[in-house]
Order: structure tokens, then C-alpha cells, then sequence
């Protein structure tokens, strides 16, 4: 038996009893719709569908194995293979997802100080055109519960008379310092309320709660609802729920090839990085295996959001969405623990749909990204997308639409090295801090430009793990030509120019 096997033995016990209460439920669900249940008829065709939208901190491609729901969602919806976020770093990720724009539009680069955080996103006015007042507007209740931006704190009063909530949320449930999942505060509509130690103050437990809620509160007002649910974990401290500490013992964190190695023609952050020590190696395998332990409660949550949807008789009504803000490293490239870089242990993250018209178990390779969030979630509301939006919605794909006409190549930019003392992304010594960069990944290559003049260039084709940079290799008009895609990019301002930049 495989180190880790006992836990994961006692996991899928434990699912296979709390699953079947669930699978009852759908089934229950199923009844009351063909009895004439509240999502079939004139009514639910008259309404627009509802979305559930679950955003973890920090999860990479390589915990999925341990989210049963969410291969779950595999199984009945479509995974996107190439999706990828414009910043390998939270702010400037999420206020990509709010508002579908680059961060070169946003502003926000980093998660504070003069080019980030929620500080900046609130002060140039980014809060007022989001897909939560886009889709308010339409007359959806909408919640936000979890982590926000960067810098955002419950008791802030922000210049009003009482604890801050933005614009467009009609339920808000909002940590500060969530990561540690225990001792934080939220503000609850206005209120901030403090949360101790017991086990029941787990806070994507508690998230998981008020989520069943804000569904049920909902189809009883009969009204769509857009709920995000977004979680700290498994960002660090990698903290799980009591009931999950003990799982997987012996796990330890995958040794691909890129585990311990540099990329021949590393750029000069990255070059002089010597080989992992023994504590290091094992101090990444400490942390992978909390942070599968820590996806628990995720996976949980995921369990008990879509109970509360079948219950309430909205199933056939409702979009499930899983995804990241950005992926992590931990050890590949003889990295210590962290994100920033544009590899792609760090820009392409889960996103999984399934939901109303939504192929069952597809794989959808189109190089989508997290700016197509908002004009997708806006279009499933009926709000119209303005062209200030970068994003392109992904509605078509959803439906089962060829990608043969879509966007090749995605943007990524970032700003660094971070220096911020108080961030809580602040890199520990050997993660990986690169300078500014701007970046283009397609399906077959990624392309790296550094302030510095470095450039980085790896073949996905033929070096999936990006273990060859052969910048060095190509020729004038080759990187004139990249240069001239990946500048296309950097400098498009709305929908129409993003969408055909992004066409190489």
C-alpha cells in the first residue's frame, strides 16, 4: 500500500456515506421536477439560470485528484484545459474576474501599495462595473462570501458610517485575514462579527453554511442568484478543518520532471537557484499534504452548496463553477513554495462547468481565461457586456459550440520583484520572485518578455514541463514576430481589439 492510501481509504468512506445523502437529494430534486417542481414550466424558462460561483486561494492542477466533488463536476460538465489567469498572484487575478479586464486596464498589479491591492481597485472606482452590479441590475440577488481583494478589512468604514460593502452585493460575508480559517472576523452585512476556535468557526465550513442559506432564502423570494463562494483555502498556513488534520499520512508532494530542476537557459531570477535541500523537501511535502488535507473542507463545501440547490428545486436552473485565482509551485524549478512566475504550475488553473446545456465529462482545450468570467456570468444573467471589457464570454463553449473561431494566445502580466512587507504573498527565501514581466501562452508555446531584457520561450508542444528555454535559439524574425504578438496584447483596451489580438 502507497504512503497516504489509509487516509484516502478513510476519505472515500466518509464521502460514500455523506455522498449518498446528497445523490438522495438530486434524486428527490429530479422527482419534484417532473411532478411539476418549480424549476420546469414557463416560470423556470422565463427566468434566468442561477450561478454558483466557488473560487479557491492558491489551489494548483495537481490537488484536483483530492476534490472528489470536483471531479464530480468533471464528470458531468466541461473541464477547460488552457484556462489561465493575467497574473499569477490573487489581487490582480480577482479583479480580473470581477471585472473581465487585464490588469493592464484595472491597474491592479500587485496586492498593494500604489499598483494593487483592494486599496486601489476601490479608490479608481473598479467596484462600480463588476458582473455583481451587472447582474443586481438584472435583478439577482447576489452574494460575495469569503476572501475579497488584498487589503480589504471587515471594520474598514472606508468614509461611510459603517462597515464597507461594495456595490452590487446583496448578501456580503467578508474576511480579512481569513488564511489561518480560525480567529478572523467578518462583516456580515454591515456587521462585523468575530469568530473563535471551535471547530464549528472553520471558516469554509461556516462559508459552506451561509451559502446553503442565501440559496434557500433565494428560491423562496424566487429570484435568480449569483453566489460566490470564495474560499482561503488551501492558501498558507494550509490550515484544515480538525476532522480532515489527520488524512493522507505519508503523503508527500509530486516529483515530476521539473521537481528539483532548472530550466537549461533559466532567466538570470532564476539561474543561480541551487539544488532543493533535504529540509526544504521535506518542508514542501509538510505543506502539499496539508493543503490536500485542507481541500476537504472544500470538496465539503462544494458537497453541501449543490445539496442546498437540489433541495431548493433550482438544480436544473443552476451553473456550477469551480476554479483558482492562480496555481503554485512547490519544488518544480527548485522553487520553495510560491506563485508570480508564468510557468504553468502557476497561470493555468482549473475551471470546471457544468451546468443547464453543459457537455457531460468534456475536455475543452481553448485558450480561454479568467477576464471571460465576468462578460460569462453577465451574459447567463442577460446584461448586456460593454467593450471596456476585455474578456470574451464563454457561453457558446458551454453549449457545446466548436472553438474553432476562438482567441489562440492569453496574456499574462505581472510586476515584481515584491518587496511589501505586509503581503501576505510575500515570498519566502528561494520561492521564486521574478522582476516585471509581460507573457503570451498558447496551446503550443509560452513566450516570456522580463523588464530586465531576458526573454523566455518554451515549446509545449515538444516540452510540456518547460524545461528548455530556447529563446536563445530562435531566430530575429521569430521574436520580432513574438514581440509584436505579445506588445498586440499588452497595449489592446477593450473587448473588440483584446479579441482580435488574442488571434495569432
Amino acid at each position: 500500500m502507497r504512503a497516504g492510501d489509509d487516509g484516502r481509504m478513510n476519505r472515500s468512506l466518509r464521502w460514500g456515506l455523506f455522498t449518498a445523502g446528497v445523490a438522495a437529494a438530486l434524486v428527490a430534486g429530479c422527482a419534484a421536477a417532473r411532478s411539476g417542481g418549480t424549476t420546469t414550466g414557463d416560470a423556470a424558462a422565463a427566468r434566468p439560470p442561477n450561478v454558483v460561483f466557488v473560487l479557491t486561494d492558491d489551489l494548483s492542477w495537481n490537488l484536483v485528484q483530492y476534490l472528489p466533488q470536483v471531479r464530480q463536476l468533471q464528470a458531468e460538465g466541461t473541464t477547460f484545459g488552457n484556462y489561465v489567469v493575467t497574473d499569477s498572484l490573487c489581487c490582480p487575478s480577482r479583479s480580473s474576474i470581477f471585472t473581465g479586464r487585464f490588469p493592464h486596464d484595472t491597474g491592479v498589479y500587485t496586492n498593494g501599495g500604489d499598483d494593487g491591492g483592494f486599496g486601489y481597485f476601490h479608490g479608481h472606482g473598479e467596484e462600480s462595473d463588476t458582473f455583481a452590479t451587472a447582474l443586481q441590475a438584472k435583478g439577482y440577488r447576489t452574494a460575495m462570501l469569503g476572501k475579497y481583494l488584498n487589503g480589504y478589512q471587515p471594520a474598514d468604514h472606508q468614509g461611510g458610517t459603517e462597515p464597507y460593502v461594495p456595490p452590487g452585493w446583496s448578501e456580503w460575508d467578508v474576511a480579512g485575514n481569513g488564511y489561518p480559517e480560525f480567529g478572523y472576523k467578518l462583516n456580515e452585512n454591515h456587521q462585523v462579527v468575530p469568530y473563535g476556535s471551535a471547530p464549528a468557526d472553520y471558516l469554509t465550513d461556516v462559508l459552506a453554511g451561509k451559502g446553503a442559506n442565501f440559496i434557500a432564502d433565494s428560491a423562496r423570494a424566487h429570484t435568480p442568484f449569483m453566489l460566490e463562494l470564495a474560499t482561503f483555502a488551501p492558501h498558507a498556513p494550509y490550515t484544515p478543518a480538525p476532522r480532515d488534520a489527520a488524512d493522507f499520512p505519508g503523503l508527500t508532494a509530486p516529483r515530476g520532471p521539473a521537481f528539483d530542476t532548472l530550466p537549461t537557459g533559466a532567466p538570470p531570477w532564476l539561474a543561480g537557484r541551487a539544488p532543493l535541500t533535504t529540509a526544504e523537501k521535506t518542508a514542501i511535502d509538510t505543506a502539499y499534504r496539508k493543503r490536500a488535507q485542507a481541500v476537504q473542507a472544500v470538496s465539503d463545501l462544494i458537497a453541501n452548496v449543490r445539496a442546498a440547490v437540489t433541495k431548493a428545486g433550482v438544480a436544473d436552473d443552476t451553473y456550477i463553477v469551480f476554479s483558482s485565482d492562480n496555481g503554485y509551485h512547490m519544488g518544480e524549478y527548485r522553487l520553495n513554495p510560491g506563485k508570480m512566475t508564468a510557468f504553468d504550475t502557476d497561470v493555468r488553473v482549473p475551471l470546471v462547468v457544468a451546468g443547464p446545456g453543459v457537455p457531460a465529462g468534456k475536455e475543452n482545450d481553448a485558450a480561454v481565461a479568467n477576464i471571460d468570467l465576468a462578460p460569462t456570468f453577465a451574459q447567463l444573467g442577460r446584461a448586456s457586456v460593454p467593450d471596456t471589457v476585455d474578456g470574451h464570454s464563454l457561453l457558446p463553449l458551454l453549449q457545446g459550440g466548436s472553438d474553432a473561431g476562438w482567441r489562440t494566445a492569453n496574456l499574462v502580466e505581472h510586476h515584481g520583484p515584491d518587496t511589501q512587507a505586509d503581503d501576505p504573498d510575500l515570498p519566502a527565501k528561494g520561492s521564486g520572485n521574478p522582476p516585471s514581466y509581460e507573457a503570451v501562452r498558447t496551446g503550443t508555446y509560452t513566450y516570456v518578455e522580463y523588464v530586465d531584457g531576458s526573454r523566455e520561450y518554451y515549446d509545449l508542444t515538444k516540452d510540456p514541463q518547460e524545461l528548455h528555454n530556447t529563446a536563445a535559439e530562435l531566430g530575429p524574425a521569430r521574436l520580432a514576430q513574438l514581440h509584436d504578438a505579445l506588445a498586440r496584447l499588452a497595449n489592446c483596451h477593450n473587448g473588440p481589439a483584446c479579441w482580435t489580438a488574442g488571434h495569432l
